[in-house]
């Protein structure tokens, strides 16, 4: 469905229901005597993302999942945003996760947990941001690669051969 850095939005993991997407463009304004105010565009404004859902442990998704999106969100760090299409939304950071759990076990866990998340866009250019996850891939693909080469005698300099 949606991976925001290494987290995947799945049945197994959670699932949202709901995705609202909120855009903004800056536009600074200048008071002109006689006539309309002179419009000025200064760039894109915030960016927001929210997902609604509903995890229910019992059939889909787990309880565990909130605390691993509130353990990224802790780290206060920016995470690529892609969605399972292929498109790169940028890089967002959460800043809002709410939840509501309902419909107890006699133990005290619930059954039911609703949940919204939100992220805000943090970075300048999507292009930049698919560059960075490219040259990302790309090198621990080299570390991957390496790591085989080492472990079967592989070498994978110039003129590459097999031993």
């Amino acid at each position: 469905m949606l991976c925001l850095g290494l987290f995947v939005f799945m049945l197994d993991t959670m699932s949202y229901q709901e995705l609202q997407r909120r855009s903004s463009w800056k536009h600074a304004s200048q008071p002109l005597v006689g006539a309309r105010n002179a419009s000025q565009y200064l760039g894109p404004g915030d960016d927001i993302i929210t997902l609604n859902g509903v995890v229910v442990p019992e059939f889909a998704g787990t309880a565990a999942s909130l605390s691993v999106l509130r353990l990224m969100a802790d780290q206060g760090a920016a995470w690529v945003l892609v969605e399972g299409t292929g498109t790169i939304y940028g890089a967002f950071v959460i800043t809002e996760l709410q939840e509501t759990r309902t419909l107890f076990f006699e133990t005290g866990e619930a059954r039911r947990i609703e949940f919204t998340l939100t992220l805000q866009r943090v970075d300048q250019d999507a292009q930049e941001v698919a560059e960075q996850l490219i040259a990302d891939s790309m090198g621990d693909l080299g570390a991957l690669l390496q790591d085989a080469a080492d472990n079967t005698g592989l070498s994978l300099g110039v003129g590459a051969s097999v031993v």
